[in-house]
């Protein structure tokens, strides 16, 4: 890991269970923030729009800093923790023969950090 400034965006309690945020957050994590932008963009999945908009403010987060050069920037930690359920309880639906069965409507905490790659570490990874 570099010694580079980090840059963080958040969404707390996003509509969405951390399970599926998962997938689409390790597809971005150590991705260019550019190439990560547009995987984001074209990606069918629910959770991708909810990335985008982090993804975007972690980047306008790095961009408030003069001295760093926005094209440099990669996904350096791409997070989906579970968050509590909608309410804090679980709601009741119908079941078979007159039972009531539980369905838990849960959210989730999406975490992305963006960092500075460093010129030479960039210029290894084109190489390679």
């Amino acid at each position: 890991m570099t010694d580079t400034a980090q840059y963080t965006a958040r969404l707390r309690y996003a509509r969405i269970t951390a399970r599926k945020a998962r997938l689409i957050a390790d597809t971005i994590r150590g991705r260019n923030a550019n190439q990560a932008l547009d995987l984001l963009q074209f990606a069918p999945q629910r959770a991708a729009s909810f990335y985008l908009k982090v993804l975007q403010s972690a980047i306008a987060n790095a961009s408030q800093d003069e001295g760093v050069n926005l094209n440099n920037l990669f996904v350096s930690d791409c997070r989906a923790d579970e968050g509590p359920m909608l309410n804090n309880r679980l709601r009741w639906r119908p079941g078979p023969q007159g039972r009531a069965m539980p369905w838990a409507k849960k959210t989730s905490h999406l975490t992305v950090r963006v960092s500075e790659r460093l010129a030479a570490a960039s210029n290894e990874q084109q190489e390679g």
